[in-house]
């Protein structure tokens, strides 16, 4: 587990926070859930536009419920891969199943580019792919 500071701190690097979006859909937005995480947030965000040496664009919001993005969002990396996509489609029917699975989501980050070919082979059996599908992930994470 990591702190909500540490998540934080990813959040911030991990996307420019002063780019306006072009459109509402794909703001970038922290949400909170209480006064403490709202000032984590703020100051985090004073940090990261200290950073930058520009105004972050970054809403900070309370939280007021999830909603899923469209379909075609879900796990979007891993569906570059058809024979994965396809696997995973056919182990996990229904959407919702496919977006809560932590196998999906693992190959997803795998896809993305986040994580090592030794993690992937690590997990390898556990996946449930087979080993076409595999083959392909292992090509798209390289050496």
């Amino acid at each position: 587990m990591i702190s909500y500071r540490e998540l934080l701190e990813v959040f911030w690097s991990s996307h420019n926070p002063c780019a306006k979006p072009w459109s509402r859909q794909y703001a970038s937005i922290v949400f909170t859930h209480d006064a403490e995480q709202r000032r984590l947030a703020q100051e985090t965000a004073r940090e990261a536009g200290a950073r930058s040496g520009k105004a972050v664009t970054t809403e900070i919001l309370p939280y007021a419920g999830f909603t899923l993005a469209e379909d075609y969002h879900q796990k979007y990396r891993l569906r570059r891969l058809e024979t994965v996509e396809r696997e995973l489609e056919a182990i996990y029917p229904e959407l919702e199943d496919f977006v809560r699975s932590t196998a999906a989501t693992r190959i997803n980050a795998f896809a993305g580019g986040d994580g090592t070919r030794a993690k992937l082979e690590a997990l390898a059996d556990e996946l449930g792919l087979s080993m076409q599908a595999l083959e392909e992930l292992r090509r798209a994470v390289g050496g």
